[in-house]
């Protein structure tokens, strides 16, 4: 269809005589994102690499250890590349794929390699030789990298519940390029550090600064192991502080109203936008998409089929029925069938077409389409049309929900308590989580929905609704994306407590060997996703402010704050479990040393 329309449509639109020629509608539309979304992409590369690089810079010191992870996170675009070019093959793949899977792929790997550089670095400073190290540093990054990256994966493996192709091929694209990113950075990181060796701290653009400064400070001293304490000291005060301010952000949320994406996806004043305008503007709002019934157990021409037509007609919201017994208005017959007539028959029935003065985009085009579902039939009839997807859209990804909601659950229940040893940072970490998505699901109302501050990320058509798959999408990326860096906190942490038994001291231990590196890891793959928002589409203008906005939340409030609040509240009773389950983390437990 694409090639289609591609190859048509430049023949039949601009000026022909007296007529201004305008091409729109859903093949259109996508093939007018595709090109756009393939500029977008070069634009947020540029954008997005030398950042990358210049916080991986500021983290290491070191160029050469700068350059490490950039270049795994190179190869791991190229092999997105290849994989959604696979994929291509045997399934369906949304036009958005490549910006989304490419973004994530690129900010994983460089994130993966940055820890993995990171323990290498502390093996050669502990003494050991450069094979040494970089076994070492292998056998507990690496392995945290590849636990991580499971996480991730099946976290995005729930949105395979919804029977949608956007959200099914995202998943099959998401699944793979999380564990490219993640086996990337342990099969390349190998040799990539053999050939460096002991010159991965060369080129330290920072060392004469370093030297102008005091000596270096204990771990006690430490900006994370400080503010660990502090937070510690009014576990209370701050952590309720600061989920009254996340809960606070999330209320416009609760305000969203939901519709299919549409030709206003595309930047204001593209060809097939401005058409659609003026269609929307000059007919009534489903006259070039009328809601569709057919009937296959009716004969065309049948006094059932006109009696049917006349209810139809009669409903608040119609226009007219257009039907082979017919055309009908207000409930009565407004002219008889003519030669045109002959289009609503079928083999073994017939179809009717509604045209309403109800936008299809709407909540009023939705009711207009349960109203017409419950019209008593003369057979069994099927309603389709724009407004009849997007209800039956709606009730299949609510209906769906709750299994997507279990699948996260339960899986990153289990992941985390084979990583603790405890059922109750497993479910204290969860409700964590969700606070960290707060921000971005009000933003997404506040900004895309309603319009406000739109200047922070460029112009967009604004149309009062939110496309209904987003939140989903954004909530699985978005929550895996946590549960990784949670993963690495909680390590650290965990290891400290079973060497003193100092719960207090193992949290701010934790925080100071990790803080950092998650901060720089967060602010790789907020800049990454966030490039999105540069794009001309609106829907990944929202997923890149969204997801760059939940990450950022994650390592500053949650993990800075809420995480040694709640961590400091519970105490010792952060590491219970039942003894049965005690002696099965003793023996499947994953640790990272």
């Amino acid at each position: 269809m694409h090639h289609l329309v591609t190859g048509l449509v430049p023949d039949v639109t601009g000026r022909h005589g007296p007529l201004d020629v305008k091409a729109t509608g859903y093949a259109q539309v996508n093939a007018e994102a595709d090109e756009q979304s393939a500029t977008d992409l070069t634009r947020a590369e540029l954008l997005a690499a030398p950042l990358t690089l210049l916080i991986l810079l500021a983290t290491f010191g070191s160029l050469a250890a700068a350059l490490v992870p950039a270049l795994v996170g190179v190869v791991s675009v190229v092999g997105t590349y290849a994989v959604l070019r696979l994929l291509t093959d045997v399934t369906s793949v949304s036009v958005f794929a490549l910006n989304i899977t490419t973004a994530l792929g690129f900010g994983l790997a460089v994130d993966y390699s940055l820890f993995v550089v990171t323990r290498y670095r502390e093996e050669l400073a502990a003494g050991r030789g450069v094979t040494e190290a970089i076994a070492a540093g292998l056998r507990s990054a690496g392995r945290t990298v590849l636990f991580s990256a499971l996480t991730v994966a099946l976290s995005l493996a729930a949105l395979l519940v919804f029977p949608i192709y956007f959200l099914r091929s995202l998943a099959y694209a998401g699944i793979v390029v999380v564990v490219l990113a993640a086996a990337t950075s342990v099969l390349l990181m190998p040799p990539l550090l053999a050939l460096i060796g002991r010159r991965i701290d060369r080129w330290d653009v920072f060392a004469p600064l370093r030297r102008r400064l005091p000596g270096s400070r204990s771990p006690e001293q430490g900006l994370w192991h400080r503010l660990a304490l502090t937070v510690m000291r009014r576990p209370v005060v701050i952590g309720a502080t600061v989920a009254v301010v996340l809960a606070a952000l999330a209320l416009p949320f609760t305000q969203a109203r939901f519709a299919l994406m549409d030709d206003r996806v595309l930047p204001r004043g593209s060809a097939s936008q401005v058409a659609s305008d003026t269609i929307r503007g000059e007919f009534h709002g489903a006259q070039t998409s009328p809601v569709v019934v057919v009937t296959p157990d009716v004969e065309p021409g049948s006094d059932r089929l006109a009696d049917y037509a006349r209810r139809l007609s009669a409903l608040p919201g119609t226009v007219r029925v257009d039907s082979a017994a017919g055309t009908f208005a207000d409930g009565r017959r407004a002219a008889p069938p003519g030669p045109a007539a002959a289009a609503f028959h079928g083999t073994g029935g017939t179809w009717l077409s509604l045209v309403s003065d109800r936008d299809q985009g709407s909540a009023a085009g939705e009711d207009y389409v349960r109203a017409v579902r419950a019209v008593p039939a003369p057979g069994h009839v099927l309603v389709g049309g724009d407004a009849a997807t997007q209800v039956d859209t709606k009730d299949s990804l609510s209906s769906r929900l709750p299994w997507a909601g279990a699948i996260i659950a339960i899986s990153m229940l289990v992941l985390l308590f084979l990583f603790s040893g405890s059922v109750v940072i497993p479910l204290k970490q969860l409700v964590l989580n969700m606070l960290s998505l707060t921000a971005s699901f009000g933003a997404m109302v506040y900004v895309f929905q309603d319009g406000h501050l739109k200047w922070l990320v460029g112009d967009f058509v604004h149309t009062g609704q939110l496309e209904v798959t987003v939140p989903i999408l954004m909530f699985c990326v978005a929550f895996g994306l946590s549960m990784d860096y949670s993963v690495f906190l909680l390590s650290r942490i965990r290891e400290e407590y079973l060497a003193t038994g100092d719960n207090t001291r193992a949290v701010a231990f934790g925080m100071e060997r990790t803080g950092r590196l998650i901060t720089a890891a967060a602010l790789i793959v907020a800049i990454v996703l966030g490039a999105l928002a540069t794009s001309q589409l609106s829907i990944l203008k929202l997923l890149g402010a969204g997801l760059a906005l939940a990450v950022l939340v994650d390592a500053t409030l949650v993990r800075g704050l809420l995480v040694p609040a709640a961590m400091r509240l519970l105490g010792h009773v952060n590491w219970w479990a039942p003894r049965p389950l005690k002696r099965l983390h003793a023996r499947f437990g994953l640790t990272e040393d």
